[in-house]
């Protein structure tokens, strides 16, 4: 069962269509992205590179290009120390190249997701010591990483940390003129397949806040870690416009500005490269695409489709993909799942070594080994999915409000994508645990109107470490507490039997008879679709079932015909759970319905809810509807 809603924001859609020249639902479809002024729409609609925000805006830009430019002058060996996910990947191959075109001595290190962790530790920094590594430049990560910058400094190796996760903070409540002091860090934001868990200890507990604050209120207080520059857009100072952008666009604002201080014609020929791999990194690590992100993820496809970097050409051949028809689903659930592939079983070392690969030779080795690497990766998670689902029914799981699911046996690293899978069947928060070389680690994934990393903060005495943020979560934990953690978790659970209803949100009820060409054109302009910008859902009742064909080699998607109220005939596609649909046939026009649709003896009246597009198949183009939601 779903619960459908209608958008019903205001705005003069009328002139907003005459304005823009665009239908007025498109114009709809507009202020349902929370656009409010004819400025914001413009910029929507037609923004370039240049509407982009100046590096110059994060808080201490100038400090790290000083630092940097130094160092090179210097000659000190730097090293760029990134993350093991896509958003890592990306932001070290731009930072390094960036640097190394200045003529830094710069390489790169990327932490093993097994035997490192997430971002810095002391291994690291050990190594980069041994090494004779003057500086590390950190891309996605080491905003959480105070003592091992500390240790860093302590060696003599100045730090600069690019990042844009939450900044780790402290909490003070005073209460009747005393103060209660407790840590808490927000440590790593993650989301959809190609996000990657992070977690970390809270290595401020038991530091001192400064008094001030008034009676009942709460202070907090940011904790940066002691590098020379920290540049995230999350920091309260920073007064860049528009935080919610990745670790690889930090990085790249970061080799904007050196090009802009140096006026190297090299670095700037340069961006024009590296702005497909911020573009890349925006997508896979679920970035909002609105605002700038928007504009970085539409002018790096378009250089992506002519990319001269053999890596990215070879995994794109290895896949089977067109350049000219790449899109953003392409970047997300294609080509970034094949280099997160390696840091998931692997080590993500690969993935940078086919970026960085010279001869297409080289690189079409490498793009089917991370290939492969990435078709074992979806048969391992497609084995987990299932042992979670039996797991769930053994347990009678599915009356939990908050499940937790233990598949000892699993790959850590797939903890997450089984429970955004188990998330999306059940529509409940799901953590699911696996046994690690150190006790249990887990991943969680949520709910509207759960904000995870609260929850687990109220039962933080079960974890080890965790970190986190409202959608999901990583942690690592005792196995003899989880079946205490499931208890106490669910008896907290604020949850209701309503909050577990899906919602399915609709921009505009529009018949299927005025979906026409213009539309489908008009709605081409809100492209690229992702998380903040998803494809528009159309909403028609009372459409009559007349018949249907079963389509695919495995016989898993099917072709309607159907009539509107108006008399027309229509052609939906639908690409769902056949087996649902057709129990929900027979459920609610008696058995045998199904069997009569497929027979061409449809009379089965159904609401959907359609996106609407075009498909290009052997050279025609025609409009398409895909029925997403019936009722």
């Amino acid at each position: 069962m779903e619960k459908w809603y209608v958008a019903t924001k205001k705005a003069d859609f009328d002139a907003w269509a005459r304005k823009f020249q665009i239908t007025p639902v498109l114009a709809r479809v507009l202020r349902n992205r929370d656009l409010l002024t004819e400025a914001e729409v413009e910029k929507f609609l037609h923004g370039t590179l240049e509407d982009c925000y100046s590096p110059w805006l994060l808080k201490d830009m100038d400090k790290a290009v000083e630092e940097i430019l130094d160092a090179i002058k210097e000659g000190i060996p730097i090293r760029v120390i990134g993350d093991y996910d896509v958003d890592g990947i990306c932001s070290s191959y731009l930072l390094t190249k960036g640097l190394q075109i200045l003529g830094a001595q710069a390489d790169t290190a990327i932490p093993h997701r097994i035997h490192d962790g997430y971002g810095l530790n002391d291994h690291l920094i050990e190594e980069a010591k041994r090494d004779g590594i003057g500086m590390i430049v950190t891309c996605d990560n080491g905003i959480a990483a105070a003592s091992q910058i500390a240790l860093a400094r302590d060696y003599g190796i100045r730090v600069i940390v690019t990042d844009h996760h939450e900044v780790p903070y402290q909490t003070e409540e005073r209460i009747g003129g005393r103060n209660s002091e407790d840590g808490e860090s927000g440590i790593r934001s993650e989301a959809g397949e190609s996000a990657e868990e992070g977690m970390a200890g809270n290595p401020f507990a038991g530091q001192s806040l400064e008094d001030g604050t008034a009676a009942g209120v709460t202070y907090r207080r940011e904790l940066l870690p002691p590098a020379q520059a920290v540049i995230d857009p999350k920091r309260e100072e920073c007064e860049y416009p528009f935080p919610g952008i990745c670790g690889a666009v930090v990085a790249y604002k970061l080799i904007t500005a050196l090009a802009e201080k140096t006026g190297s014609v090299a670095l700037k020929e340069a961006m024009e490269e590296l702005l497909e791999f911020a573009a890349l990194a925006t997508v896979c690590d679920v970035m909002e695409l609105k605002n700038e992100n928007r504009i970085l993820v539409k002018e790096g496809l378009k250089r992506l489709k002519k990319t001269k970097n053999p890596g990215l050409k070879a995994l794109m051949e290895v896949n089977g993909i067109e350049p000219d028809r790449l899109s953003a689903y392409h970047l997300g659930f294609i080509l970034g799942p094949c280099l997160n592939a390696t840091g998931r079983l692997d080590t993500a070392k690969r993935a940078l070594e086919l970026l960085q690969s010279q001869t297409r030779v080289d690189a079409m080795s490498a793009a089917r080994e991370l290939k492969e690497l990435n078709d074992s990766r979806k048969n391992l998670t497609l084995q987990g999915v299932e042992e979670a689902e039996a797991y769930i029914a053994s347990r009678h799981m599915d009356k939990d409000k908050v499940m937790l699911v233990f598949l000892p046996d699993v790959h850590e690293s797939l903890a997450g994508i089984i429970a955004g899978r188990i998330r999306e069947r059940y529509n409940h928060p799901v953590f699911v645990l696996t046994r690690g070389e150190e006790g249990v680690k887990g991943s969680g994934r949520s709910v509207e109107g759960y904000h995870m990393y609260e929850a687990m903060t109220e039962v933080k005495q079960y974890f080890t470490k965790f970190g986190g943020h409202a959608m999901a979560a990583g942690l690592s934990m005792r196995e003899k507490d989880m079946e205490e953690l499931r208890r106490e978790l669910n008896l907290r659970c604020r949850l209701t039997e309503e909050d577990f209803i899906p919602r399915v949100h609709i921009d505009v009820p529009m018949p299927l008879d005025y979906a026409n060409d213009r539309v489908a054109e008009d709605l081409e302009l809100l492209e690229p679709y992702g998380v903040g910008n998803p494809k528009p859902l159309f909403a028609q009742k009372e459409l009559l079932f007349v018949s249907g064909t079963k389509m695919g080699a495995n016989k898993n998607c099917a072709k309607y015909q159907v009539r509107t109220p108006g008399g027309a005939q229509k052609q939906l596609v639908f690409f769902g759970d056949l087996e649902k649909f057709g129990s929900f046939l027979d459920e609610k026009y008696g058995v045998g319905s199904e069997k009569a649709l497929y027979e061409g003896r449809g009379n089965c009246r159904v609401s959907v809810v359609y996106q609407l597009g075009k498909n290009t198949y052997r050279g025609r183009t025609e409009l398409q509807y895909v029925m997403q939601h019936y009722s």
